[in-house]
């Protein structure tokens, strides 16, 4: 059975190219791609991000947070409750005392959730570099490898090479 997807890589030298590359592909709709850089360049990630859902992690972190809330509020209730406490003729469960703790554990949870959610939808740790890195690309290139189907290879070869990549292969 062929293979489903193939990866074709372009390493560039330039900033430019890359960008005109990658401009060049997203035109003719090819959006799998993945991009190698030496250092974060912003025009490459504008063109990655267009169009790119809104990240989950948000998700992680609101339900961290909430959690962290009714948390707080719940310990500090029931410790109040338990123990009886009676400070200055308040209620034993005055809610704005508990206030304060119930905010410390929202961020604390929702920190703690957010970063779990990075590991998560991240896949997180890779222990293995992806096979089409290239250890140029920590130094003075830039790649891109396209994911496409094996009839359109060609087409995508033709764009890295006219948009001026150095080097193209599978």
């Amino acid at each position: 059975m062929p293979p489903t997807t193939e990866t074709i890589l372009g390493v560039f030298a330039h900033v430019d190219t890359t960008v005109r590359a990658l401009e060049e592909l997203r035109a003719k709709g090819y959006h799998d791609l993945t991009v190698y850089t030496p250092v974060p360049i912003h025009e490459i990630e504008e063109i990655l991000e267009r169009d790119r859902p809104v990240s989950r992690v948000r998700l992680f972190t609101l339900i961290g947070g909430l959690t962290g809330t009714a948390s707080g509020f719940l310990l500090t209730i029931w410790s109040a409750l338990q123990w009886g406490l009676v400070t200055g003729g308040k209620p034993i469960a005055s809610i704005p005392p508990f206030v304060v703790i119930a905010f410390e554990l929202t961020i604390l949870f929702g920190g703690l959730s957010t970063l779990l959610g990075m590991v998560v939808l991240g896949r997180l740790p890779r222990l293995s570099p992806t096979a089409t890195f290239d250890p140029r690309f920590t130094n003075d290139r830039f790649g891109v490898a396209v994911h496409c189907a094996p009839e359109r290879s060609a087409s995508v070869r033709e764009i890295l090479r006219t948009s001026g990549a150095e080097e193209v292969r599978p």
